[in-house]
């Protein structure tokens, strides 16, 4: 009976994911689609979404894997090979979380029980903040090599588009006088400090993060926390390490 070799599941860094570069798609191996079947199976039994097939993930997984099958090795990073957060950008993947999983082993039903029998992997293919897939299978002397990578798919938004959307979470929690200005847009520009017209009477609340589908609960607290009459709004570019993807917002309290 073959032996299954594993590693330690790559650590998973929390912050986006798009793509901006169009990747041809390729046509799944049998392997690869027991594998991208069965790690959706695993999170249907869990009420989890199902992972979204992504090219950019595929084909970094797809020069990984050949590297382990030509090489004979199981590693995350071969020896003069970039790290995974390198490759995966080089692919052309935007993200605010990853994860990897590799192994080697006489087929696909093995290796997929070997990854769910290993608390790392399985953590990796059942994490709910995970929802894009892209998966290799090499056949190489050694067996098959399998690497699947992980990311956090969302939509790439303008600073206008960043900016309604921070509003409407806003005024849905009742703040209703809540509008877009310059001063927040410089706000957001600064390390420190406001840039505020006139005197008035401000606070302000700077803050970062890959999900624009909630307030952070850090601003809710702190929202919660202050009396105003209104507030502005204002999106700056961040200038986040390559491949990561998130999003810098102000907010000014008057």
């Amino acid at each position: 009976m073959r032996i299954v070799k594993f590693l330690p599941a790559a650590a998973i860094f929390v912050f986006l994911f798009t793509n901006v570069f169009p990747v041809r798609a390729q046509k799944l191996s049998v392997d690869e689609q027991i594998l991208f079947d069965s790690a959706n199976r695993e999170r249907a039994a869990q009420s989890l979404p199902a992972l979204h097939w992504d090219e950019t993930l595929a084909a970094a997984a797809r020069k990984h894997a050949h590297r382990m099958a030509f090489y004979n090795l199981v590693e995350h990073q071969l020896s003069g090979e970039p790290d995974l957060q390198v490759r995966l950008t080089e692919a052309g993947a935007r993200f605010g979380a990853f994860a990897e999983n590799i192994a080697v082993a006489s087929n696909a039903g093995m290796i997929h029980s070997g990854w769910m029998d290993s608390p790392g992997h399985r953590r990796n293919i059942l994490n709910p903040n995970l929802n894009a897939i892209g998966i290799a299978a090499v056949r190489g002397s050694g067996g098959l090599f399998a690497v699947q990578d992980f990311s956090q798919q969302v939509v790439a938004m303008s600073l206008g588009e960043q900016e309604k959307k921070i509003i409407a979470l806003m005024t849905a929690r009742g703040m209703h006088k809540v509008a877009v200005s310059d001063d927040a847009r410089k706000t957001c520009e600064m390390e420190n400090g406001i840039s505020v017209s006139g005197v008035r009477s401000v606070q302000a609340i700077r803050f970062e993060t890959s999900d624009l589908s909630k307030l952070p609960d850090e601003v809710e607290r702190k929202l919660r926390g202050l009396a105003f009459q209104t507030a502005a709004v204002g999106a700056c570019k961040t200038s986040g390490a390559p491949g990561f993807a998130h999003y810098r917002i102000a907010i000014l309290i008057f």
